[in-house]
C-alpha cells in the first residue's frame, strides 16, 4: 500500500500555546505518524487582528486514513483540546489543517486540498518551507520555498520562537 506524505498546519493562540501544540501532536498518534516538525513560530493573527499572537508550526506525517479521515481525526482531537466554534479566523486553543495529501486534488463540500490558502499565509509558508522547500504544490507547480518567496510579507510580524521545542 503506497502511504502518502501529508502536511499538517499547526496553531494555537489560546491557554498555553506550546502546551496545546504538544498535545495535538502526541494525540495524533498511532492514526498519523509524524515524521517531522518544523521550528516554531510565534505570529501576528491573521484576518481578525484584535486577537493574542499565535504559535504556529508544520509537520509531515503519513497515515493510512483517507483525506476525510484525517480531517474527522483533526477535529476530534481540536474537540478533545477544548477547541469550540467561534469567531471564523478568531481566537482559538487549537487549529489543525490539512494543507496536502500528497499529490491528490480533492474539492469536496467537506474538504479542499491542496488546503486553498497556503499561498497568502506566512503563517504556514515558512515553517512549512523550512521542512519541505522543494516540495511542489500539486495545483500551483511551484515549490513551497518559491511560494514564501513570492509573499512580499510572508515574514512581518513573525519570529522564530526557538525557546519553544515540541
Amino acid at each position: 500500500m503506497n502511504v502518502p506524505a501529508i502536511y499538517l498546519a499547526l496553531g494555537a493562540n489560546l491557554g498555553d500555546r506550546a502546551e496545546n501544540l504538544g498535545r495535538a501532536l502526541r494525540a495524533l498518534a498511532p492514526a498519523i505518524g509524524v515524521e517531522c516538525v518544523s521550528p516554531c513560530y510565534e505570529t501576528a493573527p491573521a484576518y481578525v487582528l484584535d486577537q493574542p499572537r499565535f504559535l504556529n508550526v508544520v509537520c509531515r506525517a503519513t497515515t493510512t486514513l483517507d483525506p476525510l479521515g484525517v480531517l474527522r481525526c483533526l477535529k476530534t482531537i481540536e474537540a478533545a483540546i477544548g477547541r469550540t466554534a467561534g469567531l471564523r479566523f478568531g481566537p482559538r486553543l487549537i487549529d489543525l489543517d490539512l494543507l496536502l495529501y500528497g499529490e491528490l486534488l480533492l474539492d469536496t463540500p467537506e474538504l479542499t486540498v491542496p488546503h486553498p490558502r497556503i499561498a497568502e499565509r506566512g503563517f504556514v509558508l515558512v515553517p512549512f518551507a523550512d521542512i519541505a522547500p522543494d516540495l511542489i504544490h500539486p495545483l500551483l507547480g511551484v515549490s513551497i520555498a518559491a511560494l514564501r518567496d513570492r509573499l512580499p510579507d510572508a515574514r512581518e510580524g513573525m519570529r522564530r520562537a526557538e525557546e519553544i521545542v515540541l
